[in-house]
C-alpha cells in the first residue's frame, strides 16, 4: 500500500483529505508546518507527500529542499487553493511530480497520489498549460547565473518586490513574518549587487521576469 504523508496547515483540511485516501492509501504522517512536515517526511520516509502550497515557515518548496537536503526521495504532490501560475511553477521547479486543486474529487485525488507514486506528472486541467508554458520558456532562454544566486524563497520575494509590494504585504502573502522578508530583501540586493528597490524593479522589469 503506498504510504503518504499529509501536509495543511488546517487540521479540518487535513482530516478531510485523509478521510478520503485512507479508502486506498495508508496516511503514516501529518504536519501543519514546514519544520514539522520536514521531521515528519525523515521520519516515516514516505512514498508520497501531499502538501499544501503555503505554510507557516515557509512553501511547498522549501519541504521539498528541506527533505532533499536531508536524503529522503519521497514524490510530491501539491494541493491547494491557489490555482495562480506563480504558485504552479514554483512548486513544479522545486521538484513536486503534479499540482492539483482543492477542488478535486476523492477519487481523482487518490488517482493522482498512485499516478505521481508511479512516476506520472499530474495536473488539474488547467494548471498544465502553465507549466508546459513556463518550461518552453525555459528552453528557449539562455540561463541567468544572477538569478540563479537566489534561492526559490528569494526569488518570490523578488519577484513582489519588483512589483511594488511593501514588506507587510510581502509578509502576509508568503506566511512568513517581516523580519524574514526584511532579510531575504537585504540577502537579494547583496547578491544582485543592487543598492534600492527602484534598482531591483528595472533589474527585473529588463529580464522580464516580473
Amino acid at each position: 500500500m503506498i504510504r503518504v504523508v499529509l501536509v495543511d496547515d488546517h487540521a479540518l483540511v487535513r482530516s478531510g483529505v485523509k478521510a478520503e485516501l485512507q479508502r486506498a492509501v495508508e496516511v503514516v504522517g501529518e504536519a501543519g508546518d514546514v519544520g514539522d512536515a520536514i521531521d515528519q517526511i525523515v521520519r516515516t520516509k514516505p512514498d508520497v507527500v501531499v502538501c499544501d502550497v503555503h505554510l507557516p515557515g515557509g512553501t511547498a518548496a522549501d519541504v521539498i529542499a528541506g527533505t532533499a537536503e536531508r536524503g529522503v526521495t519521497s514524490r510530491f504532490l501539491a494541493l491547494s487553493v491557489s490555482d495562480a501560475a506563480e504558485d504552479v511553477i514554483q512548486v513544479i521547479r522545486s521538484g513536486a511530480r503534479g499540482y492539483v486543486t482543492k477542488a478535486i474529487e476523492g477519487d481523482d485525488l487518490i488517482d493522482a497520489v498512485k499516478r505521481v507514486n508511479d512516476g506520472d506528472a499530474v495536473f488539474s486541467p488547467r494548471l498544465a498549460g502553465f507549466v508546459l508554458d513556463a518550461f518552453s520558456a525555459d528552453l528557449s532562454s539562455p540561463a541567468d547565473p544572477e538569478l540563479d544566486q537566489l534561492t526559490a524563497r528569494e526569488q518570490e520575494v523578488m519577484r513582489l518586490l519588483a512589483r511594488g509590494y511593501a514588506y507587510k504585504e510581502i509578509a502576509r502573502r508568503l506566511t512568513i513574518s517581516i523580519k524574514t522578508v526584511e532579510t531575504h530583501a537585504s540577502s537579494v540586493l547583496r547578491k544582485l549587487q543592487l543598492s534600492s528597490r527602484n534598482e531591483l524593479a528595472m533589474w527585473a522589469a529588463h529580464r522580464r521576469i516580473v
